[in-house]
């Protein structure tokens, strides 16, 4: 769609070119719902592809996600082979209701600020215990969990003006065993309810709740656990107004399809049932 209110495209090449925020500007990164729908409140893009943000890095300790890497970017990338939870990547990617040409567009960080609750990057890195970077529009840098960065239905923690960096995953989240599950009222639809369960080499257990709540919640048990102290967890964690309502889903059938997912990946990952 056209957006015939822009006056200015500005194009900067580092941190230090970032034009002063003013009212009316917008990031432009993949731009696939900035083009979707009449923007008439802009009158200026700040096209941040020219910052060349690498797409993915593996440090010693963090395999990190510029906001600006593409779904297609992520889903390509081969992760070492005792990346446990790598699955989960492209399981995530195939969450999206989109088509190729979106996955060629869309980026990592888009998704997350977007901030809906069936966002799959935000299911993704969430589960994995990532770490938000942000450019903060008066300078300096502010990291927040993703599990905070995300406050509700298309709400987050980005002021006017800050600018999300990128996503960091701890190598130790990605290598541990994981189990996915989600589901959609349609057979290609908008996530429903998306659960993924993470077991380190502890026997610590991770459970992380998203798209059937309007935030991501994640529950963290000690050792292995059985099926009742699961699903009083989760009823205690998950009260009924944080499930999302809308034409994908109503809170109770959404309720109880995040309750049944859970069990399954409960039993996944302790041996119950194979994936």
């Amino acid at each position: 769609m056209d957006l015939n209110t822009i006056t200015a495209v500005s194009h900067p090449q580092t941190r230090s070119d970032l034009p002063v925020w003013t009212p009316g500007d917008a990031w432009l990164a993949g731009g696939t719902w900035l083009f979707s729908e009449p923007q008439v409140h802009l009158t200026r893009l700040i096209d941040l592809t020219d910052l060349k943000w690498p797409a993915l890095t593996i440090t010693p300790g963090h395999l990190s996600i510029a906001a600006t890497c593409t779904i297609s970017q992520l889903d390509a990338f081969t992760s070492p082979p005792d990346w446990l939870a790598a699955p989960l990547i492209g399981q995530c990617c195939r969450a999206f209701l989109a088509s190729f040409k979106i996955w060629k567009t869309a980026t990592v960080g888009g998704n997350l600020c977007m901030s809906l609750p069936a966002g799959p990057m935000i299911s993704l890195t969430a589960a994995l215990d990532g770490v938000c970077t942000i450019w903060k529009a008066g300078g300096g840098e502010q990291r927040i969990p993703v599990t905070d960065f995300v406050t509700g239905n298309q709400r987050n923690r980005l002021s006017p003006g800050d600018l999300l960096r990128q996503i960091d995953i701890p190598i130790a989240a990605l290598k541990r065993r994981s189990a996915f599950r989600q589901i959609s009222l349609a057979p290609v639809g908008r996530s429903a309810a998306l659960l993924i369960g993470s077991f380190d080499a502890t026997g610590a257990l991770k459970l992380t709740v998203t798209a059937s709540t309007v935030r991501p919640i994640q529950m963290s048990f000690p050792g292995p656990i059985d099926a009742g102290t699961l699903r009083t967890a989760i009823s205690e964690e998950i009260p009924d107004d944080l499930y999302h309502t809308d034409i994908h889903g109503k809170p109770l059938w959404r309720k109880h399809m995040t309750l049944r997912l859970a069990e399954e990946v409960r039993a996944e990952l302790l041996g119950a049932i194979s994936p």
